[in-house]
């Protein structure tokens, strides 16, 4: 370990001016420290990689943190340029939407559970027809007109015109919908 350390002790009296000019012609004198001295501690941990003419290693280390640095700045300007394009500072106000969604959750609320899943189905699913009546083990036609109905009835429950949850015949063959 004694080595080790007087080898990286070496290493740093040597080549510390270097990198510190290297970073300072390239980042600036505020983020150069920085910059060297992520470079030595990675120079430290990585010790047996580091070649005998360590020089350019080093400078190889210094300019991908460099260049991590530089990204970095450019993310935050770009951030900054974003929030100042925005200079009232106002935030949209999503008051209107909220209502919404909770008009149409109310009135979603109303309807039979067999609406509302017929609904979820071709709505929030996107399953068509064909998938919805295999969900729910009926006929295409049948879907069809549940789903058909089901509209019609949010609809007037969006209104408020209708209760929504009147149950209607589907077919003479005894579906409900």
């Amino acid at each position: 370990m004694d080595a080790d350390r007087e080898r990286f002790e070496q290493l740093f009296r040597r080549h510390y001016a270097p990198v510190v000019r290297y970073a300072v012609r390239r980042i600036g004198e505020d983020a150069a420290q920085e910059i060297v001295a992520e470079t030595f501690l990675i120079a430290w941990r990585r010790l047996e990689s580091v070649p005998e003419h360590a020089l350019p290693w080093l400078y190889a280390t210094a300019r991908r943190l460099i260049a991590n640095e530089v990204r970095r700045r450019a993310r935050g300007a770009r951030l900054g340029e974003k929030v100042a394009s925005n200079s009232d500072g106002a935030v949209p106000d999503h008051a209107e939407e909220i209502a919404e969604r909770l008009r149409v959750a109310s009135a979603l609320q109303r309807l039979s559970e067999r609406d509302r899943e017929v609904l979820r189905l071709a709505e929030w699913e996107r399953l068509d027809c064909a998938d919805s009546a295999r969900v729910l083990g009926c006929s295409v036609a049948a879907v069809k007109v549940r789903l058909h109905r089901a509209r019609h009835r949010l609809a007037a429950a969006l209104d408020g015109d209708v209760p929504a949850s009147v149950p209607v015949e589907v077919s003479n063959r005894g579906d409900r919908s």
